[in-house]
């Protein structure tokens, strides 16, 4: 089983159709976020044709969130998963939080008094950027210093009071997201386990329960739920009728930083060579470089420098030879953008 290039066809990173942006993230369930310009482009890698100016309108029309559904870490979802997500993750999270929140001296009765702050301040469709909701706290002597001030947002979007909408402006979930999918816990591990397998597959149970911080016991249930929706094969889940076309084992992409074709996995060797791993984080700090692939393996790093009338893609490659089809996926990364851009 050739995983790599099967999880390109499940990634919808090749061989995918016309798709728009909110389709892209509800089959993907969650795009990793924290670089919110790579997270954009995440999308547009997976969707022929979609544009820089088609994501952000998804955002503005609501079809999209931004917001921190699990592992405490930005996420874009689609709009009507994020209640249901969160009341599945966020219990993974709640003795992380508790011990954070006592360092940082946040009672409830202070947390109260913030939620109340940017339920009034966002009321009535307004929205506000991070700086603004750290400003009404600090006048009602809260003491938002950035330590406090990000646990606090975390905190009310755990909860589901607040989540990013356009912009990175912060909205109220309740007059924002116009419907909400709701399940039972049961079909909530079913829905989780179907969809991650799908989008992600070839994986292990182990690979799920790093990417949602859930027990294993718990996803097994999901996995039972899901039942025939999803297919087995040498310890690993996948859709029954995944095929990897032929263009994937010679395709070349540019990934934006964080994508889930490489932080998606607990094990990501089938992709990324432990040799590697040192390059694409320097460090081990956590912070992901973006990532040029070639027939589903990581064979450099790249870099955007904007210029004022295009942009320039810089690789480093691991080899001296640069994979076949860079160049066209240099032009591809150009047109999402709607600017002139050229390798370097």
């Amino acid at each position: 089983m050739k995983v790599a290039q099967l999880r390109l066809a499940a990634q919808r990173i090749v061989g995918g159709t016309p798709a728009t942006p909110a389709d892209v993230v509800r089959h993907m369930l969650a795009l990793q976020g924290q670089d919110l310009a790579g997270a954009k482009w995440a999308i547009g890698v997976r969707a022929p044709d979609v544009t820089l100016a088609d994501v952000d309108a998804a955002l503005e029309s609501r079809q999209i969130v931004r917001t921190w559904p699990m592992r405490g870490t930005l996420h874009l979802i689609a709009a009507e998963d994020l209640r249901w997500l969160i009341a599945l993750a966020a219990p993974g999270m709640q003795s992380q939080y508790e011990r954070r929140r006592q360092q940082l001296g946040l009672d409830t009765k202070t947390l109260a008094k913030a939620r109340a702050i940017a339920e009034r301040a966002l009321a009535g469709g307004n929205r506000l950027a991070r700086d603004q909701l750290i400003d009404l706290w600090n006048r009602a002597k809260l003491n938002a210093e950035p330590h406090r001030a990000y646990h606090i947002v975390w905190h009310l979007a755990r909860d589901g009071v607040v989540c990013q909408g356009p912009d990175e402006q912060f909205v109220l979930v309740d007059e924002w997201i116009r419907e909400h999918a709701t399940y039972d816990r049961d079909e909530a591990l079913g829905e989780l386990a179907r969809r991650y397998f799908t989008s992600h597959g070839p994986a292990t149970l182990a690979d799920l329960s790093r990417w949602v911080k859930l027990p294993q016991r718990d996803l097994q249930i999901g996995i039972a739920v899901a039942g025939k929706r999803l297919a087995h094969h040498a310890g690993m889940y996948l859709a029954p009728d995944l095929a990897a076309p032929k263009a994937a084992a010679t395709s070349c992409v540019l990934l934006p930083g964080f994508d889930e074709l490489v932080l998606g996995y607990d094990d990501r060797t089938a992709t990324l060579d432990r040799a590697h791993e040192e390059r694409i984080v320097p460090g081990g700090n956590g912070v992901f470089r973006a990532t040029v692939i070639s027939g589903g393996h990581v064979v450099g790093t790249w870099k955007r420098i904007a210029k004022a009338k295009e942009n320039v893609v810089e690789p480093a490659l691991w080899s001296a030879k640069p994979p076949r089809g860079l160049a066209s996926a240099v032009a591809a990364y150009g047109r999402f953008l709607g600017k002139l851009t050229r390798l370097a």
